[in-house]
């Protein structure tokens, strides 16, 4: 009886837990999807100088591999929210990362990535803010 009763328990934890793997694959990241394609500067705040960079993305997901660009990672959602989101993805022999994307209104994000790229860690945090068309 004991036997059942536990063979039942797994079997519904397990019915949870693909239920919410389901969840989280069919995620759409709609506050990525809402941000818009263009030229976007980066500016990455850190000790001493900042650094500013300018990127052209057809859309908001790009920015979530900064590091890894071009690269067909497999992602996971870990958070997705109106407001943020934040996704880890892991390209396998290039590296991995964990970003994290808060949106301030639709021209305006934050972003705090780290992981691995290259062989070697990386971690920064910018401010991101869309400045026209690309090759403008």
């Amino acid at each position: 009886m004991w036997n059942k009763r536990l063979t039942s328990a797994i079997a519904g934890a397990a019915a949870l837990v693909v239920g919410a793997s389901a969840a989280y694959a069919g995620s759409a990241l709609g506050m990525l999807d809402r941000l818009q394609p263009g030229a976007w500067e980066l500016r990455e705040r850190t000790a001493g100088a900042p650094s500013v960079t300018s990127v052209c993305i057809d859309g908001g997901r790009k920015l979530v591999q900064l590091r890894h660009p071009g690269l067909a990672c497999s992602t996971l959602v870990i958070d997705d929210n109106p407001t943020d989101v934040t996704v880890q993805y892991t390209c396998r022999g290039q590296g991995y990362g964990r970003t994290h994307i808060r949106r301030e209104t639709d021209t305006l994000i934050q972003i705090d990535s780290q992981g691995i790229a290259n062989g070697l860690p990386f971690a920064f945090a910018a401010e991101a803010r869309r400045i026209g068309r690309c090759g403008t």
